[in-house]
């Protein structure tokens, strides 16, 4: 079924092609600091109940102006994605968020 299909009994902004539960990976970055990742898994923490331990990467640019963590985790819903997103790119100290 198409998600354009005028005929879906599917609300548009509820459908995925993705199958939860599933594996998911998400990607903020922002300035370097001591604190960030953290920052960044107590965010995500709040969405998701149990977080692996080393679930969390995190990368510093090439030149040391900015840093990426990476939060791994088994994702159980669109809408428990799209809070994280919500509440990732809300925060002042994020500029953006993957």
């Amino acid at each position: 079924m198409n998600i354009t299909d005028k005929n879906s009994t599917h609300a548009p902004d509820t459908e995925t092609l993705m199958e939860f539960p599933c594996q998911f990976s998400v990607k903020a970055m922002g300035k370097v600091a001591d604190d960030f990742d953290a920052l960044i898994f107590a965010i995500v923490k709040e969405h998701v109940e149990n977080l692996p331990e080393g679930c969390v990467t995190n990368r510093i640019s090439a030149k040391g102006n900015y840093q990426s963590v990476t939060v791994t985790f088994e994702a159980s819903s669109k809408q428990q994605l799209d809070n994280i997103y919500y509440a990732l790119t809300d925060h002042e100290r994020v500029m953006i968020a993957l």
